[in-house]
């Protein structure tokens, strides 16, 4: 499912954003700068998502939400909190749309002839190599 511009806007009004110190390379940027971003989605309390859609997103989502019901999703690949906000609004957006995004059903289909056919030379020539290692008969 596909969000509007819209959608996302108000998805995003309703997350919060904690920042703290991330691990990791760069020195001493790392020890004085928070820049790791923690963003925090609540799914029950959300008036933009339907009960639906809710329900759906508990159930896809289930190892990235806490016991008080939060979708929390962490960045800390930048070496700014900045660039890392984006990244982490970004995930968080593409989370929920996989999450929403109906799959389609698998259709079954049968094999075609010429498949079938390929499949059975294949068979015999690797039945033709193998006899060629054996020890000739006498």
């Amino acid at each position: 499912m596909v969000l509007s511009e819209e959608k996302k806007d108000k998805l995003l009004s309703e997350t919060r954003l904690s920042a703290s110190r991330s691990s990791g390379p760069g020195g001493q940027n790392v020890n004085k700068v928070s820049t790791k971003i923690e963003l925090r989605f609540p799914i029950e309390t959300s008036k933009v998502l339907t009960e639906f859609e809710k329900h759906t997103l508990l159930i896809k989502l289930q190892n990235r939400i806490n016991s008080a019901g939060e979708l929390i999703v962490v960045s800390a690949v930048e070496r700014s909190q900045w660039k890392n906000r984006q990244k982490a609004e970004t995930k968080f957006l593409e989370l929920i749309e996989k999450a929403l995004t109906k799959q389609k059903k698998r259709k079954k289909t049968q094999p075609t002839t010429a498949s079938k056919i390929k499949r059975i030379e294949h068979k015999k020539q690797q039945s033709i190599k193998k006899s060629y290692r054996k020890p000739p008969e006498i």
